[in-house]
Order: structure tokens, then sequence, then C-alpha cells
């Protein structure tokens, strides 16, 4: 094929591809001169060109589509639905024909009366444009890539096997340059220490920039999906919005190809089944336009992919019987599933619920090999679905053939890689025996019911024992130490113990072999550069197969939940006993310290029991008759300066689960009863028993009876007061979503989530309460909910400007009895603005 032929198709076909995306942006929005001109542009360029090249069939098409748009950049016509869909039709046909000339190296055959004659009539303005001509639609690797911006820096066109020849050469280099330096290290007083040190800079460098040849922003596989939506929308006779968010994330190139194709079947299963038709929308309360969010972001040197709607959910009953009828399991088999457990079947192969067989088909169908061609590159999908509210599918990419930066760790002399990213800092800590007091502020490792956790700060954080994990020999391990990786897993964090931690390497990321793929915990191998094979550690994998922190790893969340945000369905909460046996549960994350303390320690001190606590004197609080024992069991619970003892009997264990008050408590200091791991437990008002230990905590808290379930958003940066918070909203009847901060909070309500009420703290770091009230008021759906707002002052001045933002009511987050009655009166219409 001619050479300048294959540049025109190149550059036709990355015209192409962003024609796609500006003529729907173009219909949209009619007015806007600037993408109208690109668009006018690009088809003039394509026009001239054709020309120049000897092509009259695609100048005879291109010329009547720019006819037309010369008429709506003179004003003339206007960029009705109608008139964009026959432009459309102009650029289907170009692509029709570049495809043809891409395979022959010649245009081929093929009349184009019917479509010029249209559109001249168009132009003209004699007639409105009748429909066009069907055509045949383009393959999905035709317009594959972007166009560069008018702006973009020069560029030269490198076969792709090039660059893969130089990835690889890369990749044996700075192998070679580890095992160099390897030898380097052993040698204290070698020559060749300061031409390593310069030939390892020089490989990073080189390594960086061919790494950036190889990757492309995902948002170059989505350039398709807005006019795919607006086809469907059209044909189904819906509206549909589609959001993207996060296109600028990178992956590698051959990633980018392998995930287009199952993108684009499950965006197109979420517009035709998962949306609703307006009507049914209307009948459910939901807006007329149905919402379908995609969002791609980095996390744990994994890519994550949510593609969610706000439709109709997957019907577990259906997908039952479905199952049922097909043989893939027995009653009883269904009867011990989940609810999650059943939804999966879609992904066996040809299972659908869809009532009738479409062009653009139901739910289900190939999802099969949406999860097949995924699980090629050794990633993972997963869903999560909720009737009446949406689905979210979470594609988890794993690292494949990359070099990133990693930390090597041993756990029983064997060695072991984490991803540098996933790590969030390394501590130093000391096992802690079950009598012995912590009075020094170090770290320390201590077993609840034999589940190992550190003091970290101010927080419990959840530990795995690698060793003990995989089953290795721990023969010969420190006994009075160990190391802790602390590593984010989702918004939470996890730490992993181990023997002996290394430096950091540039490493070579090899795909786990199929065979170990079933395996969670790994997401890869290398080769070190002594040349031995050690596997790389998947943090949120080792979340999912020990169970610890897994509510945290669940990433797939209903449509429209934002990452970092929290809900009250499952929670981690901590047992213990009082009054000689009664059980009784606190949620986790507001105790700050496990405590055994000696008898002795105990004074009293204005008639107050207290305790000397690293240099100060903390209140103790008894939940029923002081014991005799040599020791007494404490939980602390601090913030900032505050600190207060709660003395109780015996720490039982921690669970994790959904807190539903089924019997509210007429005893002060007690939420209710819930069944917690299978028995009735009562749980602990921790904001009571604050305002009982002074300090200026909080006043008494008295019981408001619990009413129909409304959606509350608390928004509040500091981690303990929305954990007390969440608890005591929850007890009083409220459905809680939780979101650390006022950034995050608006993602909720840019995806599309709703709620009846906002309960947010005045005082936050990236927007303070104020502006995001203004925020909140400056229009979308949340334009006109209740908002309460919380501050620990409360002057005359404070709450005028809470009004004048757009605050509903002003209460001090010290009074929750007050704040519960505010929401039930917000929302009922007694307070407004």
């Amino acid at each position: 094929m001619d050479d300048l032929i294959a540049d025109f198709l190149t550059e036709t076909n990355e015209s192409l591809a962003e024609l796609d995306v500006a003529l729907v942006t173009l219909e949209r929005t009619p007015d806007d001169a600037a993408t109208l001109s690109l668009i006018f542009r690009m088809v003039h360029t394509i026009k001239g060109t054709c020309g120049f090249l000897g092509l009259p069939r695609l100048e005879r098409v291109a010329h009547a589509g720019e006819n037309v748009l010369g008429r709506l950049r003179d004003g003339t016509l206007t960029a009705t639905p109608d008139i964009v869909t026959q432009i459309l039709a102009a650029l289907d046909r170009i692509k029709a024909i570049v495809a043809g000339l891409g395979e022959t190296g010649a245009e081929p055959a093929g009349d184009d009366s019917d479509l010029i004659a249209s559109l001249n009539a168009t132009a003209a303005g004699e007639a409105p444009p009748p429909t066009p001509a069907p055509v045949r639609p383009p393959r999905e690797e035709e317009g594959a890539t972007t166009a560069q911006t008018p702006a973009a820096q020069q560029t030269i066109r490198v076969t792709v096997d090039v660059l893969e020849d130089l990835m690889t050469l890369v990749s044996e280099l700075v192998l070679t340059r580890n095992q160099l330096l390897q030898l380097a290290r052993a040698r204290e007083d070698s020559g060749f220490t300061a031409p390593l040190q310069r030939l390892s800079h020089i490989t990073s460098d080189l390594q960086e920039g061919v790494m950036k040849t190889r990757m492309q922003p995902i948002g170059n596989a989505w350039n398709k999906l807005p006019r795919l939506v607006r086809d469907l929308a059209r044909d189904l006779n819906k509206k549909i919005e589609l959001t993207m968010l996060g296109a600028e994330t990178e992956l590698d190139r051959q990633v980018l190809e392998l995930i287009k194709d199952p993108l684009t079947h499950m965006v197109r299963n979420s517009g035709d089944h998962g949306l609703e038709n307006p009507a049914e929308r209307r009948a459910v309360g939901k807006p007329e336009t149905g919402r379908i969010t995609l969002n791609a972001f980095h996390e744990g040197g994994h890519i994550i992919i949510e593609i969610s709607d706000d439709g109709r959910g997957l019907a577990a009953e259906k997908i039952r019987a479905k199952a049922l009828a097909n043989g893939l399991a027995t009653e009883t088999e269904l009867a011990g599933m989940t609810e999650a457990q059943i939804q999966r079947f879609i992904f066996r192969a040809g299972f659908s619920t869809a009532a009738n067989v479409t062009a653009v088909s139901g739910r289900g169908v190939g999802m099969d090999v949406v999860k097949t061609n995924i699980e090629k590159i050794g990633g993972t999908v997963d869903l999560k679905s909720v009737v009446g509210q949406g689905t979210t599918f979470t594609i988890k990419i794993p690292l494949t053939l990359a070099i990133v930066s990693a930390l090597i760790v041993e756990a029983a002399a064997e060695r072991f890689a984490i991803p540098q990213i996933s790590v969030v800092e390394l501590v130093r800590a000391r096992r802690h025996g079950a009598n012995e007091q912590n009075t020094s502020g170090e770290s320390v490792i201590e077993r609840i019911n034999d589940t190992p956790v550190l003091r970290l700060r101010d927080r419990l954080l959840p530990l795995v024992s690698l060793s003990e994990m995989l089953g290795l020999d721990q023969t010969g391990a420190e006994d009075n130490g160990a190391h802790i990786i602390i590593t984010q897993v989702g918004a939470s964090l996890l730490g992993i113990i181990v023997d002996r931690v290394f430096d950091t390497e540039e490493i070579v990321v090899k795909p786990v072999a199929p065979i170990l793929r079933h395996i969670t915990m790994f997401s890869g191998n290398t080769i070190l550069g002594d040349g031995s094979v050690i596997m790389i550690l998947d943090p949120a994998g080792i979340a999912r197969a020990t169970g610890v922190g897994a509510a945290a790893d669940n990433k797939v969340q209903p449509s429209g939940t934002a990452e970092g945000t929290e809900s009250s369905e499952r929670m981690a909460l901590l047992l213990f006993r009082v009054n000689g046996g009664e059980r009784m549960a606190v949620p986790l994350n507001l105790v700050a310290r496990l405590e055994n303390i000696p008898r002795e320690k105990i004074e009293l001190s204005a008639g107050a029991i207290v305790t000397q606590y690293r240099g100060k004197l903390m209140p103790l609080i008894a939940l029923g008759p002081v014991g005799t024992d040599p020791t007494q069991a404490l939980l602390v619970f601090a913030d900032g300066d505050h600190a207060m003892g709660l003395m109780v009997d015996e720490i039982v264990d921690v669970v994790e689960e959904r807190l539903d008050i089924e019997l509210a408590s007429a005893r002060p200091g007690s939420l209710g009863t819930a069944v917690i791991a299978g028995q009735a437990t009562d749980v602990l008002d921790i904001g009571y028993w604050l305002g009982r230990a002074g300090q200026d905590w909080f006043k008494s808290k008295t019981a408001v009876a619990a009413r129909a379930a409304r959606h509350v958003l608390v928004v509040e940066d500091s981690a303990f007061f929305r954990n007390l918070l969440v608890p005591s909203l929850t007890a009083a009847g409220f459905k809680v979503t939780a979101a650390p901060g006022a950034m995050e909070a608006l993602r909720l309500r840019d995806a599309g989530k709703m709620f009846d009420a906002i309960v947010s703290d005045i005082e936050m770091p990236d927007m303070d309460g104020l502006a995001f009230a203004r925020a909140v008021r400056a229009g979308g759906i949340w334009a006109d909910l209740p908002m309460i707002a919380l501050s620990a002052l409360n002057d005359g001045a404070e709450v005028e400007a809470g009004r004048d933002a757009g605050f509903t009511d002003y209460v001090s987050k010290s009074q929750q009895d007050q704040i519960v009655e505010s929401l039930h009166q917000c929302i009922d219409g007694i307070v407004t603005a």
C-alpha cells in the first residue's frame, strides 16, 4: 500500500473517532461554536485530502456532509437530533469506505446517491431530513485511537512490534542492572560503584521513557461510547446520560485493546436491560433520565474500572429460577447461596434472564465472554446489584508486563515483593503480653481472641501474619518483635506481619501463571538480582482471603457510591462482657486502645474513679460492680487531649456484622439490643458514657423513638466523631452514609446518589462546611435538601453565617439527641431555612 494512503488511513481513523464524540457533544449543546468549528475543520480536511489522493467516492460523501456543516456554522440550520443523526450516517459511510480502502488499497464500489441527495436537500433547507439508509456498522478495530488536539506536538508513528522489542530489552536490562548492583553491594570498596550508580540512573530513565510509549489513557477506549449510548437511547426510546470519570487514567496498550470489547458490551447491556424506560422510572420515583457511570482509577498497583447504572438491578429470584431450569444448581444448593452468589450466575456461558432476544441483548448474554477476556490478562470482574437501585460491575486489572518499585520482605525465610504504591508506612512493633500494661507508648501487637491487632496511634489496626496465612514454617522467627507493613486496602488500612524488611527494588512484573490464578494473595511474580523467583503480594487479595478488612476491600458498591465513603450496613464491632457475663458491643473504630492495668493503679479523685495514664489522669467509668481481680480490663476512648477508660470484665472478640438495633432500650447508656455473632447483645451508647466522664465531651443523650428509615449523609472529617455519630443515627432509625470530607460528598452528588438530609461539620480541611453548603445550594439534585450544620462552637455570628450559606439548622456536635431531633424536624419540614 502506498505510504501516503497508509498515513491518510491512520489520520482519518483518528479524526473519525474524535468526530463521533464531538457530534454527540454538539447535539447536547447546539450553540457550541467551538465544537462545530472543530467538526467542520475535520470533515473539510478529510474532503480535501481525498481530492488530492484521487478518492472520488470518499470526496463526494465528505463534500455533502461538509455542505450541511457549513449551513450549521453560518446559522442557517440548527443542530437538531435528526440532522446530527444524518451527519453521523455520513460518517458511518465514510468509515465503511475507509475500511474497504484499508483492506484492498482501493475504494470499494458502492452507490451513495441516496445519502448524498438527502444531505444536499438538508443543506438547501428543502425538507426535513429523511431517515438515512443503513450502512455497515464499523468494526471494533476501526477508529481505535483518539485524535490529537490541534495544538498537539509533532509525532512520528512507530510499529507496535518495535515498542514491544524495546520493552523486552529494557526488562532484561533492568534485571541485569539489579544483578550488578547486588554484586557491588558485596564489595565495599569496588571501583565499579560509581559507574554502576550512573548506569542505574540511566536505566531508570530509559525504563520510564519506554513505559510511557506503551501507556495510553483509558479515554481512548471510551471515545466511541458516547455515540453508542446516544444511538442506543434513540433505538430504545430511553433517556440515558453517560458520565465518564478518570478518563486520563493510563494503562498498558495491550490491556487497553483487550478491555475495549468487554467495556462496550457492559455499557450496551446497562443501557438495554439495566435501565428502565422513562415511564417505568417515573412510576418508581426516579428521574426520567437513566445514568450510566464509568469510573477508572489506580489502586494498590492495580487499575480499577467501575461500570454502574441506576436502573432496575439484577433480580435474584429470576436468576435463581433460570439457574434451576438450566440445571446449573439444585434447590438445596441455591437455598444455601447468598443473593450475591446467585447474581454471579450471569457470568455462566449463555446465561440470560432476558425475555426477548434483541439486537442489543439482555444483561447476561455474553458476560461469560467478558469474564474470560478479563481473566486472560490476569484480571477479575465482580458485581454488586440492588434491586430497584442499580448494578455496579468492578473490573480489577493486575499489574502485567510492567516495571514497578517494590518493597522486598521476608517471612519464614521466603522473600516476597509488595508494590511500593500499596505501602503506607513501616512499623517496628513488639509483641505484648496478655497481662502486661503498655505505658511506653511504643507500637505493640496484641491478640483479641487469637486475632492480632496493632495499637497504632489513635486506632486499632487489624493484622495478618504472612507466614501463618501461607502456612510457612515459622521456626527461627523472632519471638519478641516483628516488622509490620501498613498497606492501603480500599478506604481502610491493613497490617501485614513479616520477619524482615529489605530494600526497595525496581522489579519486572510477570503475570501469575493460570494454575495459580485462583490464589488471590498474589498479583504476579518477578526475578530478583540474584536470579531467584519470588511472588508479588496483593494486599487486597490478602484481605479477601483472610476475611480481615474484607468490607474495606469490597469496591463493588451500589451505583453512585464514591470511593472513601462508608455505609452503615456492616461494621467491625468489639464484643465484651460486664456484670459477670452480660454481652455488650461497641464499634471497634471508636476504641483507641485496649489496656490491662494493675488494680492498685485505680484511684479516687474528688469522688471520681481515675488512673494515671500516659502522664495524665484519665477518668474511668464502671459499667457494673468493680471486680477484685489483680488487673482491670479497659477500653480506652481518645480524641485529641480527651481520654476515657471503660472498665469491663472481659474482652470477648472482634466481629464484622450489620448493626441492626432490633429492640430499643430505655436503659441509659444503651442504644438497644442487636443480634451479633448469633447472640442478643446490648450496643453501648458511647456518647452517653463520654458525657458521664466529664471533660466537656458531650452532654447526656435521651432516647429518641425510631421512626421510618430515612437516608442521611454525614460529612465529617474526624474519624472519631464519624464513628461516634453513625451508630447513634442508625439506632435512631436512619440509614447512614458517611463521607470523610466535602469533596467526597460532592462526588456522591455528581454520581447521582440521593439522600433525605445532610449533616455536615463546619470545620473541615479540604473544603469547609460553609463552602460545602454553598456548593450544594448552587444547583444539582441536592439543592433543596435539608442541611444541618455541626460545630463545637455555637455563637450567634457563626449560626448566622451558616444560615446565610444555606444550612437549614445549626446544632452543637456534642448534642446527639438534638441532632436526631433536628433531622426529623428538618425532613418533616418543621424547620426550614
